[in-house]
């Protein structure tokens, strides 16, 4: 089964990439601080994209009560994601230096608009962490309870 990640989640992602790439392209600081993050952000939102956030298109059908056994395919991304969670934290962690070091540029040069995305991919990170992450994997742990013993392995 072809897990999609919820359309409005990868609306964000493009949106914040698309703010980043504005950000880059500044001269000075800015686009030092910007690029900086992205060379902390890109390999992050790949993992993410790949196997963090594709569970997520699942919701929508145990809400309407669809479970299916294709769903079982979706262990190898959750199982990843619970292995990879504590170096996933550690590279938000890292991110948010950088974007730190964003804001602090674009607040010396008094260029608020990148202060906005930088807190605003803060708030996005938290979200992560708080909120998708976990839902990830309880789409993992969920659905082996439904399947019990048929998990793939």
């Amino acid at each position: 089964m072809k897990f999609k990640i919820p359309k409005p989640l990868k609306l964000e992602h493009e949106e914040l990439h698309s703010e980043l790439i504005k950000a880059i392209k500044e001269k000075g600081k800015i686009g030092e601080a910007a690029n900086s993050v992205a060379e902390k952000l890109h390999p992050h939102f790949v993992k993410e994209e790949e196997y963090a956030l594709p569970p997520l298109g699942l919701l929508s059908f145990f809400a309407k009560g669809k479970i299916t056994s294709e769903m079982k395919d979706a262990f190898t991304m959750t199982d990843r994601l619970k292995a990879d969670l504590p170096q996933m934290l550690k590279e938000h962690k890292t991110i948010v230096i950088e974007l730190k070091k964003l804001i602090a540029a674009a607040k010396k040069e008094k260029k608020l608009e990148y202060v906005h995305f930088a807190e605003k991919l803060i708030l996005h990170a938290q979200t992560e962490e708080e909120v998708m992450y976990p839902a990830s994997l309880l789409i993992g742990e969920y659905l082996k309870l439904i399947f019990g013993s048929e998990v793939k392995k």
